[in-house]
């Protein structure tokens, strides 16, 4: 689907008109609709265009370290260690977290679709005693890691209107899952993220269990002989508070050196090329749980779903 005048953006009866007018020409028109939306009144429009069109890989990317975060914090990882879910169903796991983010990002909170994932998500949560401040801490990471991750590999940094529309988005988010506290301000919630990364990455056995899961998950994803420069590399983009978290070992030398810059390349490739002219989420591909389709019905733990299905 192309955007011009009067065309709209999304899929089915859900779609919304972001564009007014005008074609879209250059690399940045896209960024410059963006920073004429208010971030308070329009974060959803504002998540909808930053991560289905400026930063649609950068996205997946940067909320796969976001949740390997997560896994840092024992009160965090000893639950998911619990539930044997990443040892037994990896791909399912990531898969359906992927799904229901995404489902997020493209339709937001108040479409029918947006309200299904997301009480999808409150029903699988509710199976778990899961403290306030870990909730939050976990919301957190997908306002600041996408920023974080673009600040140093994205083809062009956030503006403005992204970070606190990502922080607006995700804030409401939180306060539909009933999330506590949520810090007031874009810069409060921040402090809040660093400070319980401080306070809280500690190593753990279940850290442990749960990381390696996780990064054995991503090694899958290559040919077998790729496996010792992949994990290798997936420890590179790990930092040091994270590598003793997980207890996880110093990757090869020249590993972080050599991520980094192809990383830096590849933006600098994307930064020439035109922008995109329909959206692309992690939905809109066939994925590994799901190459037939998916029902946001049926996401979950399969244990889960032999008893109440929401």
């Amino acid at each position: 689907m192309s955007i011009q005048a009067g065309v709209t953006i999304g899929r089915g009866a859900e779609s919304n008109t972001y564009f007014p007018g005008g074609h879209i020409l250059g690399r940045f028109d896209i960024l410059h609709r963006i920073q004429q939306l208010d971030p308070v009144r329009d974060h959803i429009q504002i998540q909808h265009l930053s991560t289905g069109y400026e930063f649609s890989w950068d996205t997946i990317r940067a909320l796969e370290v976001a949740l390997y975060r997560t896994y840092c914090v024992p009160s965090i990882s000893v639950l998911l260690d619990k539930t044997r879910e990443f040892r037994k169903r990896a791909q399912r796991r990531y898969d359906d977290t992927a799904i229901i983010t995404a489902e997020l990002c493209e339709w937001g909170y108040e479409s029918e679709r947006g309200r299904k994932a997301l009480e999808r998500m409150n029903w699988i949560h509710s199976h778990h005693t899961i403290s306030n401040e870990d909730y939050l801490y976990v919301l957190s990471t997908f306002i600041y890691e996408p920023i974080r991750w673009n600040e140093c590999f994205g083809w062009r940094k956030m503006c403005e209107q992204e970070k606190l529309g990502s922080y607006y988005f995700w804030s409401e988010i939180g306060r539909r899952m009933r999330i506590r506290d949520i810090p007031s301000t874009f810069e409060e919630f921040e402090r809040y993220n660093i400070e319980y990364e401080w306070t809280n990455f500690r190593y753990a056995a279940s850290n442990h269990r749960v990381g390696a899961a996780t990064r054995d998950l991503f090694v899958s994803w290559f040919p077998r002989p790729f496996a010792p420069v992949v994990r290798s590399g997936i420890y590179a983009m790990l930092d040091g508070p994270m590598l003793e978290a997980f207890g996880f070992p110093r990757p090869f030398r020249f590993m972080p050196g050599i991520v980094r810059l192809a990383l830096k390349i590849r933006a600098k490739v994307v930064y020439i090329l035109p922008p995109r002219t329909e959206p692309h989420f992690f939905t809109d591909d066939p994925n590994r749980t799901y190459p037939k389709g998916y029902e946001i019905s049926r996401l979950g733990p399969p244990g889960l779903l032999k008893g109440k299905v929401a």
